[in-house]
C-alpha cells in the first residue's frame, strides 16, 4: 500500500478538518496527502518525509521510536537467502531461544526482586527474541529457513 493510499483511508474515519486543525495546516495540504505525490497535485506526506528519514540515515531507531508511539515495536524482516535448510533444525533451534529467554527471566527473578541492570538483560534478550521469532516466521511462510539457522548459528557463537 502506498503512503497516500494509507492516508487516503484514515482520513475516512478522521476529520480531515480536525487533522489540519490540530497540526496547523491547511485543509488542501492535508487532502493533498492523500493524492499520489507523481500526478503533480499530491504532496509529501509526513510517511512519505519518515520513509525518506529512514533511507537518509540508515537508523533504524527512527522507526522504533515510531513504533514506541503506537504502542509497538519495530522488528526488521530478515534477509532472505536461498540456501535451504531442513525445518526441524530451525524449529529446534527458536524453541531454545525461548528457552534462554525465559531462563534470563528465572535467573532475574530468583530473589523475588529485579535490578535494573536485570531489566535491562531482559529487554535486550526480549527483543532480540523478538526479531529471531519474526525472521523465522517469515522463513515459514516462504519456506526457507536458512537466514534463521544462520543467525541463530551465528549468535551461539558469539555468547
Amino acid at each position: 500500500m502506498q503512503s497516500h493510499e494509507l492516508l487516503k483511508e484514515v482520513l475516512q474515519k478522521v476529520s480531515a478538518k480536525q487533522v489540519a486543525a490540530e497540526m496547523a495546516l491547511s485543509l488542501s495540504l492535508i487532502y493533498k496527502w492523500a493524492e499520489p505525490a507523481t500526478e503533480g497535485s499530491g504532496a509529501a506526506n509526513p510517511l512519505d518525509r519518515v520513509e525518506q528519514l529512514l533511507k537518509l540515515t540508515g537508523d533504524r531507531r527512527l522507526a522504533q521510536w515510531v513504533c514506541e508511539r503506537a504502542g509497538g515495536f519495530f522488528i526488521g524482516n530478515p534477509k532472505t537467502n536461498p540456501q535451504a535448510v531442513h525445518l526441524i533444525p530451525a524449529t529446534n533451534r527458536i524453541v531454545e531461544e525461548f528457552a534462554d529467554m525465559l531462563g534470563v527471566i528465572a535467573r532475574a527473578a530468583g530473589d523475588n526482586t529485579i535490578t535494573k541492570e536485570e531489566s535491562k538483560d531482559i529487554r535486550s534478550r526480549w527483543e532480540e527474541l523478538k526479531s529471531v521469532t519474526e525472521g523465522f516466521v517469515r522463513c515459514c511462510e516462504a519456506g526457507n529457513f536458512g537466514p534463521v539457522h544462520q543467525h541463530l548459528t551465528n549468535r551461539a557463537r558469539s555468547a
